[in-house]
C-alpha cells in the first residue's frame, strides 16, 4: 500500500470523534491493505514500531523535530521555531513549509525508515537521526509529511485504541464485529496486534484461532472482580482458595533456559529494573521453559518484613537500580503458572496450577510460593481477611479452584476483597485522567486546579468521566504534573471519552492515578452510568493517593461497574448503620 493511502484513511480517523465510524473507515483500511503490510498499518495508527512490550522508543524530542524540519524543507532554524509557536503542531508546520510533491512512498518503507531512526544509536547518533527523518520527509508530500512527523511525536490521537482495531479487523470481513470475540482471544494471548491482524489477513480466523502462547511474548493478564462481602465470595464460589493480597508489582516472569524476561501488567519490560527478580527466577526455576505470575514486593534486607507500597515503587526506575536492589531487595510471591516445558497449563483448573507451580520453584531467598488456603463458608473468609489487614496488608483474593486461567478477562473467577467500607469509601480508585481546568486564585498562577478523571467502561471501550480531583498534590507537583499533561493535550475531546463536564485543556487518555474519595454519590454532572439515561456517579472529595500508577494502562484502570457495585455496597452500609 502507498503511504499516501494509508494517509487519507488517517485523515479520515483524525476527522471524526464517532467510534463507530472509526471503526467502519479502520475495517475499509484493513479490507484493501495487502497482507504484508497489516502489522505496520496496525503499529501506525497506534503511534507504535512494535508490539506494546518491545520497548522501542524515538529519542528525538521537540529540538530535534525541528531541525529535522529545518534541514528538510531548508528553512531556517529560528523560522521553524517561531512557525511552531504560532501552529502548536509539527505536522503543521512541515506540511506548510514542504514543498515536495512525490507520492511514490510505501507503508513498508516508511515503516522501516522510522525503526531504523528509533533504533540508530552509537557515535553521532543525534545527527543519524535527524539525518535520516529529514531525508524520509524530503521524498513525502506535504501531506505525508504531515502524519509522519506525529508518529515519532506521539501525536497522531487519533483515538484507536485496542478493541477499536479489533472491531475494525472483524468488520473487514463481515460488517460487523462477530469475530472481535475470537481476534481478542488471539490478542490475548499474543499481546500483540501486528501479528494478529497479520494472521488474520493471511488465514481469516482459523488462523487466529491457532496462535499460541509462546514463552517471551507476554500473556495479557487476568484480573479480578471486587467482592462486597464475604458472603458474596461464597455464593458465586462455594469453596474457594484465598491469598493475601499484597500491594507490589503485578509480575509475569517468562524464562527460556538462562533469559528470563518480566513484565509488569501492562505488558512494559520491566527486566532491567528487577533484576534480583530474574535472578530468583532463572536459579529457582526447575523448568527449562516456564511462565509464571506474582507479585514483586520490596523487603527490608535485616529483618525480613515487607514494606509498604510506597517503599516498593521505588524500585520502578531507570538509574540507580544496583543500589536500590540492595537497600529494597524484591520477593516474587508466585502464585500461577501458565506454562511448564512446552505445555499450555492455562486450561488446567487452578487448583491443579497451583500444585504445580509448587513443585515447580527450588528452595531459595528470591520466590516463594504464596500463602494459601481453602475455605467454604463466610466466617473463615472474615478470619483470614482480618488476619491480613492487621498484617498491614490490602486484602485477600478469593480463586476458583475449577476455573482455567483466562488471559485478559476480568470476572468473578478471582475476587478482590479489600478493606470494607466504613461510613466513608475506603478503597481507592484507580483513573484516568481525562482533561484539566486551569483553576483560579493561588492555583491560577500554575495554570492548573484541578483534573477531570475517568474509569473505563470495558463493555463499550470508553473512558467516562467519574471525578474532579482537586488535592492530593504540592504546589510543584501541580507545577510538573501541568507539564506532563501539556504534552499530551488535545484540541478537542478525545474520541474515546464521555463526558459532561468540558474541561479548559482535553487530555489524551494515557494517564493512571490512584484517588482517595470519602463515598460515590449521584450526580448529572460526570458521564458515569449515563448510557442508560439515568443519573450517574461522582466520587465525593477525592484526593490524590498516588499521581503515577505507571504500572496500569488506562484500560487497567477501575470499572465503570465497579464504581456501580461500590455504590451499591456503600448504600446497604448506610442503610445498616
Amino acid at each position: 500500500m502507498k503511504f499516501s493511502e494509508l494517509v487519507e484513511y488517517l485523515s479520515q480517523l483524525e476527522a471524526t470523534s464517532k467510534r463507530l465510524e472509526m471503526t467502519r473507515i479502520l475495517g475499509d483500511l484493513f479490507k484493501h491493505a495487502e497482507a504484508d503490510d497489516m502489522s505496520a498499518i496496525v503499529y501506525l495508527t497506534q503511534e507504535r514500531l512494535a508490539p506494546n512490550y518491545e520497548a522501542i522508543e524515538f529519542g528525538m524530542g521537540e529540538a530535534l523535530i525541528a531541525q529535522a524540519v529545518a534541514q528538510a524543507t531548508n528553512t531556517p532554524l529560528a523560522e521553524v521555531k517561531k512557525a511552531y509557536k504560532e501552529k502548536g503542531d509539527y505536522g503543521i508546520v512541515v506540511e506548510e513549509l514542504s514543498k515536495a510533491k512525490s507520492k511514490k512512498l510505501q507503508v513498508e518503507e516508511v515503516f522501516e525508515k522510522l525503526r531504523e531512526i528509533a533504533t540508530t544509536s552509537g557515535e553521532g547518533t543525534v545527527e543519524k537521526r535527524v539525518g535520516l527523518l529529514a531525508d524520509l520527509l524530503k521524498q513525502s508530500s506535504p501531506r505525508e509529511a504531515r502524519y509522519l512527523l506525529r508518529v515519532p511525536m506521539g501525536r497522531l490521537r487519533l483515538g484507536v485504541g485496542d478493541v477499536t482495531v479489533l472491531d475494525g479487523l472483524s468488520w473487514s470481513e463481515t460488517g460487523d464485529k462477530s469475530l472481535r470475540p475470537a481476534l481478542e482471544r488471539g490478542y490475548n494471548i499474543t499481546s500483540d496486534l501486528g501479528l494478529v491482524a497479520t494472521t488474520f489477513k493471511k488465514g481469516g480466523i482459523k488462523a487466529v484461532n491457532k496462535l499460541k502462547i509462546s514463552v517471551g511474548r507476554p500473556i495479557r493478564m487476568e484480573l479480578a472482580e471486587r467482592a462486597k462481602s464475604a458472603d458474596e465470595i461464597i455464593t458465586r464460589m462455594g469453596e474457594c482458595a484465598l491469598e493475601p493480597k499484597v500491594d507490589g508489582f503485578r509480575v509475569q516472569a517468562h524464562k527460556d533456559g538462562d533469559t528470563v524476561r518480566l513484565f509488569s501488567r501492562n505488558l512494559e519490560e520491566t527486566t532491567p529494573m528487577f533484576p534480583d527478580v530474574a535472578d530468583a527466577v532463572r536459579q529457582q526455576v526447575k523448568a527449562h521453559k516456564a511462565i509464571l505470575e506474582g507479585e514483586a514486593i520490596a523487603f527490608d534486607p535485616d529483618t525480613g518484613d515487607f514494606l509498604p507500597f510506597q517503599e516498593t515503587s521505588q524500585r520502578r526506575r531507570k538509574y540507580g537500580i544496583d543500589e536500590m536492589t540492595q537497600s529494597h531487595p524484591l520477593k516474587l510471591l508466585a502464585f500461577d503458572v501458565l506454562w511448564i516445558d512446552g505445555q499450555d497449563v492455562t486450561g488446567v483448573p487452578y487448583k491443579e496450577r497451583h500444585e504445580k507451580l509448587g513443585a515447580l520453584i527450588s528452595e531459595g531467598p528470591g520466590i516463594q510460593l504464596i500463602e494459601q488456603i481453602y475455605v467454604n463458608e463466610p466466617k473463615a473468609i472474615d478470619e483470614f481477611f482480618t488476619a491480613k489487614i492487621e498484617a498491614g496488608l490490602e486484602g485477600i483474593m478469593a480463586k476458583r479452584p475449577d476455573s482455567t486461567y483466562q488471559a485478559g478477562a476480568r470476572n468473578f473467577n478471582w475476587m478482590k476483597f479489600k478493606r470494607a467500607y466504613q461510613g466513608h469509601l475506603r478503597d481507592t480508585v484507580d483513573v484516568v485522567v481525562i482533561g484539566y481546568l486551569r483553576g483560579r486564585g493561588q492555583r491560577a498562577k500554575f495554570g492548573i486546579g484541578a483534573l477531570l478523571c475517568a474509569v473505563y467502561d470495558a463493555k463499550n471501550d470508553r473512558f467516562r468521566s467519574v471525578a474532579k480531583v482537586g488535592s492530593g498534590l504540592t504546589e510543584l507537583e501541580w507545577a510538573a504534573y501541568r507539564e506532563k499533561l501539556d504534552a499530551i493535550a488535545l484540541p478537542h475531546k478525545h474520541a474515546r471519552v464521555d463526558s459532561n463536564m468540558t474541561p479548559d485543556v482535553w487530555i489524551e487518555p494515557k494517564l493512571v492515578m490512584e484517588v482517595q474519595a470519602d463515598e460515590i454519590t449521584r450526580s448529572q454532572i460526570h458521564a458515569t452510568g449515563m448510557y442508560d439515561d439515568e443519573a450517574g456517579y461522582a466520587l465525593r472529595f477525592p484526593r490524590v493517593v498516588n499521581p503515577d500508577r505507571e504500572d496500569k494502562s488506562p484500560e487497567d484502570a477501575t470499572t465503570e461497574q465497579e464504581i456501580m457495585a461500590m455504590f451499591e455496597k456503600q448504600s446497604r452500609t448506610e442503610v445498616k448503620e
